[in-house]
C-alpha cells in the first residue's frame, strides 16, 4: 500500500508546473476539480452554512462579510490573469473566442468580487473562515482548469474524440453545411448575457427590499435608536413578494447564474485545442501548446464528452465541469434556504414556491 502510494505521489506533477499549469498539471486539476460533486453530499444532511442569513452572530472564525466576500470572489480572475500573463502563447495571441471566454469570466466575477460587495449590497453578514478559504480554493481550482483551457491544451480521454484534433477531422468530414459551430457559441454569448443580467437583477431586487425594509423600520424608532451605516441593514431580511422573476420560485438568481454558466460552456465549443491547429500530438517547445495525459472521465462527465463526440465539437470541459459543480454545490444551500423563510416568514409568506423549482415544496 505505501508503495502504491510512494509511485502515485512521485507520478504528481511538481508545485511549479501549476503556475501556470502544464498539460500534466492540467489533467491532474481536471480529474480533482470533477469528483467535486461527491463533496456536495454532506451539503444535502448538514444546514451548517456560518454566511449571509444563516451566518454566526459571533464567532473567533469571523471575517467582515464584504472583504471576506470579496476576497473569496476575486481568485478566480486574479489567477487566471496571473497564468494567461506567463509563457506563451501569450493572452494575445491566443484565438479570439480563446480571448472571449477568459473575458467573460472575469467580467462575472468582476461583478461578483468588487461591484456586488461594495456597490450594490446594503450589507454583508460576517463569513467563516472556513467558507471563505472553501470558496478560494474552489475559485483557485476552477480558475486554473480554465487557464489551461484557454491556453489550448487538448486532453485525450479514452473513447472519445476529445482532442481537439479528431473533433475538426469530424467537422470537416460530417455534414459541411452544418451550421451548429456557427450557432452554438452565438447561442451561449446570448445566455451568457441573459444570465448574467437576470442574475443582477435579482440581487439588486432583493437589495432594495432589504433597504426598503430597514428604512421603514428605522422610521418607527427615535433618532438614538436607529443604527447607522451597514448596522441599520444587518440581519433585516424580507421574504420577495410573489411576482416577477420571484414569482414561483425563490431563488432565481441562483437558476440565472446555472444559465449564465450554460452559456458560458456553449460558448466554449468555439475554443479548439491549440495544438488541432498545429496539427502535432506532442507538447511543441517553447509554445506551451500541448496535449495533455489521459483523463478517465468520471460518470456525471460522460453525455457531455459523448456529445461533443457525436457532433464532431470540441468539448468544453473546464466549463462543463464548472457548471456541473455550480449546481451541485448550490441546490442544497437553495434548499436549505428555503426551510430558512419558511420558519423565518411561515408557509403563508413562502406561498408555495420552490426554492428554484418552480412551485416544488421540496426544491
Amino acid at each position: 500500500m505505501g508503495a502504491s502510494l510512494s509511485t502515485i505521489w512521485a507520478s504528481l506533477p511538481s508545485a511549479t508546473e501549476f503556475f501556470p499549469p502544464s498539460p500534466a498539471a492540467y489533467t491532474s486539476l481536471l480529474t480533482t476539480f470533477q469528483y467535486f460533486p461527491i463533496c456536495t453530499i454532506l451539503q444535502w444532511v448538514l444546514s451548517w452554512y456560518p454566511a449571509g442569513k444563516t451566518s454566526l452572530q459571533s464567532s473567533f472564525f469571523n471575517i467582515p462579510g464584504r472583504i471576506a466576500w470579496s476576497v473569496m470572489e476575486t481568485v478566480g480572475p486574479i489567477n487566471l490573469i496571473y497564468n494567461l500573463s506567463l509563457g506563451s502563447p501569450s493572452f494575445s495571441e491566443l484565438p479570439a473566442a480563446n480571448q472571449l471566454v477568459a473575458a467573460l469570466y472575469c467580467i462575472h466575477y468582476f461583478h461578483r468580487g468588487i461591484i456586488s460587495p461594495f456597490y450594490s449590497a446594503p450589507s454583508m453578514s460576517p463569513i467563516h473562515a472556513f467558507i471563505m478559504v472553501s470558496a478560494m480554493a474552489f475559485n483557485w481550482l476552477n480558475s486554473s482548469c480554465i487557464a489551461g483551457w484557454v491556453r489550448g491544451y487538448a486532453i485525450p480521454m479514452p473513447g472519445f474524440k476529445t482532442d481537439g484534433t479528431g473533433a475538426l477531422a469530424s467537422l470537416s468530414s460530417s455534414s459541411p453545411s452544418s451550421s451548429l459551430p456557427q450557432i452554438l457559441p452565438l447561442i451561449g454569448v446570448a445566455l451568457f448575457i441573459i444570465g448574467m443580467a437576470g442574475n443582477i437583477y435579482s440581487e439588486t431586487t432583493l437589495f432594495r427590499l432589504r433597504r426598503e425594509e430597514a428604512t421603514k423600520r428605522a422610521a418607527k424608532k427615535t433618532d438614538s435608536q436607529t443604527p447607522a451605516g451597514d448596522a441599520m441593514y444587518h440581519k433585516v431580511y424580507v421574504i420577495p413578494p410573489v411576482k416577477g422573476v420571484f414569482r414561483s420560485i425563490l431563488y432565481p438568481h441562483y437558476v440565472f447564474e446555472w444559465i449564465e454558466w450554460a452559456g458560458f460552456a456553449l460558448a466554449g465549443t468555439a475554443v479548439f485545442p491549440l495544438s488541432a491547429f498545429a496539427k502535432t500530438n506532442v507538447a511543441s517547445a517553447g509554445t506551451g501548446i500541448g496535449v495533455a495525459p489521459r483523463m478517465y472521465p468520471a460518470p456525471w462527465v460522460i453525455p457531455a464528452a459523448w456529445a461533443a463526440d457525436k457532433y464532431g465539437l470540441p468539448l468544453p470541459l473546464p466549463a462543463v465541469l464548472f457548471l456541473t459543480n455550480a449546481v451541485t454545490n448550490m441546490l442544497p444551500h437553495a434548499r436549505w434556504g428555503r426551510k430558512w423563510y419558511v420558519e423565518k416568514f411561515g408557509e403563508k409568506g413562502v406561498a408555495g414556491r420552490g426554492a428554484v423549482v418552480p412551485w416544488c415544496s421540496w426544491m
